[in-house]
């Protein structure tokens, strides 16, 4: 039986597999996971209905369940800021962040390296963010 709150057996078993330097894509509602995202990258949808689980919920279990390295997050061309990237900063307080436009987020999602697509029914745009998993320190 498991204590922590992350309790999906499929997302564990991937994050399980995974390494340093593996990427976690948890993606909002309009994402095109079938095309951008990397192809061999294990993927869960969690998207039952518009609005259930949202990005910021699925952040909330996954943050604690590996060490994050850093996160990357998707913004608009004209280089604003989306409102949700406040509430995953808040959320990984001590993580580096560092922002992409639409298709350099795409093309990072891509990378051999993401091991784990997350797709949610999150509504918000630009709702997506890419955590790099860190090391476990002894």
């Amino acid at each position: 039986m498991l204590t922590s709150k992350l309790l999906h057996p499929e997302i564990l078993s991937a994050l399980g597999a995974s390494g340093h330097g593996g990427g976690v894509l948890i993606a909002d509602g309009n994402y095109p996971f079938s095309t951008r995202a990397n192809p061999a990258a294990k993927r869960v949808y969690l998207n039952f209905m518009p609005g259930k689980l949202n990005t910021v919920e699925v952040l909330e279990g996954i943050k604690d369940a590996i060490p994050v390295e850093s996160a990357h997050v998707m913004t608009p061309d004209d280089g604003s800021e989306p409102p949700i990237i406040a509430e995953f900063k808040a959320l990984l307080p001590a993580v580096p962040f560092s922002t992409h436009g639409r298709f350099a987020f795409y093309d990072l999602a891509r990378d051999s390296d993401c091991c784990l697509v997350i797709a949610t029914g999150e509504q918000r745009v630009y709702a997506n963010i890419y955590l790099v998993i860190g090391v476990v320190k002894p």
